[in-house]
């Protein structure tokens, strides 16, 4: 397990990381599923987070926004401390208000896209920017209407849910995201639940927001993603970080050898 000079050394310099996890622990009953994970996230990083079924890399996502507690460690977003232990080493969050302001500044994509069935695609966009910003429709339409072209989805923004396919629900999920100006995207398993031919497509838009310098940490099962456009590759087992390299030197020569008998098998 990396201590976080270690984890310095893989990510590069520990200046004002847009994350910095720190021993990240979380146990459900007595299944402890994340065992002191560190991992930091530099500004327009694209990290790809890979590993078997059960090695605990959606929870750590999902601890990283507070969709899940952590039961001790360190989060710390773009400078600002999420959480942290206390004296008896369990960690402690801050206040609630805190939590919000902080948790706002990273979009979250899902493996099951979580669109609002009841909504059209362009209501399902700016229906959190008017709820959580308080910002008025027209303000936020020309924004929505942008983003849906950018996602090629422009042309759909009056259908609802039910009459788009899983790529399509995937790219407007992204859309909706992306409308409440996050600094950091959080992706989970955003291809898992489509048809091959429909993950393409989604993709393309996540290629398009790291060509655009979006910071990204994505928990995918897709290597050709990985090694074509994560800048590093974390693989993930059994609870822990086992491996962080650069993606061309996390395929080329992996060190770890669960490591290596993961690439195997998917490879």
């Amino acid at each position: 397990m990396p201590s976080m000079t270690e984890a310095a050394a893989m990510t590069g310099p520990m200046t004002s990381p847009m994350i910095l996890a720190d021993g990240i622990r979380k146990r459900f009953g007595a299944n402890e599923v994340l065992k002191g994970v560190s991992l930091t996230l530099a500004k327009g990083e694209v990290v790809a987070v890979i590993g078997p079924s059960g090695s605990g890399k959606s929870t750590f996502l999902r601890c990283l926004n507070h969709l899940e507690t952590i039961d001790a460690g360190r989060i710390v977003i773009e400078g600002d401390v999420l959480a942290d232990n206390d004296t008896g080493g369990r960690a402690r969050y801050v206040a609630d208000a805190e939590v919000r302001r902080i948790c706002a500044r990273m979009g979250m994509v899902f493996q099951h896209f979580n669109l609002f069935p009841h909504l059209t695609v362009l209501e399902n966009v700016i229906e959190a920017p008017i709820t959580v910003k308080g910002l008025k429709r027209e303000a936020i339409l020309p924004k929505a209407e942008a983003l849906l072209r950018k996602v090629g989805l422009f042309d759909k923004r009056d259908a609802y849910p039910s009459r788009l396919s899983g790529g399509q629900k995937q790219r407007v999920a992204i859309a909706r995201a992306l409308a409440m100006e996050p600094d950091i995207m959080l992706f989970d398993e955003p291809t898992s639940a489509l048809d091959p031919e429909l993950t393409g497509e989604v993709l393309r838009t996540m290629r398009q927001l790291a060509d655009e310098h979006m910071t990204m940490l994505v928990v995918t099962h897709e290597m050709g993603f990985a090694r074509e456009v994560a800048s590093r590759v974390v693989f993930m087992d059994g609870g822990e970080l086992i491996e962080s390299r650069p993606a061309a030197e996390f395929f080329a020569n992996p060190q770890h050898p669960r490591t290596r008998a993961f690439l195997d098998s998917m490879l």
